[in-house]
């Protein structure tokens, strides 16, 4: 756990007072193929957690157990990529690309964002928009990232979570318009 953002992430809290989350850990099979170690570690109160692992054979029993850890600690949790394992373990949705209906269901949704299309999708859905990638990462190693400058021209009328290679060591560049930090190895 990179102990500077936490830290980025409790001055966030105490400085904005957001209602959602500052730190959100993306599962990912590949790269945190076990991800309950890590959401035992999130802090309480300033964390939640995107249950990705699409796909992945036992993904239901695996989302049960994370849903009762989240419960239990007092993390907020959203269910990618199926909105019928969202309601079971009583959780927000994470939509792609703010593809999906309007949240009506009194539950945080994230969605991922990766241009203002999508961004806009995402707020008009009533989603906490993560846009991304912002700097280089090894969940798409293709993509150059946004960068502050462009991530914060992107995200300056909305406000958004951002995603892709942040860590404690650059999170700052993204200035104060940053409502929240979504991660993969930072968290893990």
């Amino acid at each position: 756990m990179d102990a500077r953002l936490v830290a980025w992430a409790r001055a966030v809290k105490a400085r904005q007072r957001p209602k959602h989350p500052v730190l959100w850990l993306f599962t990912d099979a590949q790269r945190l193929p076990d991800p309950m170690p890590a959401i035992r570690r999130l802090p309480k109160g300033l964390a939640g957690v995107v249950f990705r692992h699409d796909g992945v054979a036992g993904r239901a029993a695996m989302g049960r157990q994370v849903a009762r850890l989240c419960k239990a600690r007092g993390l907020a949790l959203t269910v990618s990529a199926d909105w019928r394992l969202a309601e079971a373990l009583q959780a927000g949705r994470h939509l792609r690309g703010g593809r999906g209906p309007r949240n009506r269901s009194g539950r945080i949704w994230t969605s991922s964002s990766h241009d203002a299309v999508e961004l806009f999708r995402a707020v008009r859905c009533g989603a906490l928009a993560v846009v991304s990638p912002v700097f280089p990462t090894p969940s798409h190693p293709e993509a150059k990232g946004l960068g502050p400058w462009r991530w914060a021209l992107l995200t300056r009328a909305q406000g958004a979570l951002a995603l892709g290679g942040v860590t404690g060591g650059n999170v700052r560049r993204l200035g104060p318009g940053c409502r929240g930090v979504g991660a993969i190895a930072a968290l893990g």
